[in-house]
């Protein structure tokens, strides 16, 4: 049996470029509610990037709440990643 805390968990970011917010929480679950977040961006070919500690933060936040200062710098390296990985994307369908 799985103990609480070793339930799988995920966070999903917003972030709307043409405003200058930080992103902030779209979407947050353990369990069930993780793996449909999973699922979702998976189907929509969003990029998922595993980072245990940063879900563990953005779990704390209110959906909708825009990531503290704190968090700039690990979200960053997400959005690096997804920028990059998006960029490997087009240049395969080129």
């Amino acid at each position: 049996m799985l103990k609480k805390s070793d339930k799988k968990k995920a966070a999903a970011l917003a972030h709307d470029l043409t405003r200058p917010d930080p992103p902030g929480v779209l979407a947050k679950g353990a369990g069930h509610l993780a793996e449909r977040i999973i699922k979702l961006a998976k189907e929509h070919d969003i990029p998922i990037k595993e980072d245990a500690d940063l879900v563990e933060a953005l779990m704390q936040l209110d959906l909708h709440e825009a990531i503290p200062p704190e968090l700039y710098k690990a979200v960053a390296e997400i959005l690096a990643f997804i920028y990059s990985m998006n960029q490997k994307w087009k240049e395969l369908k080129l």
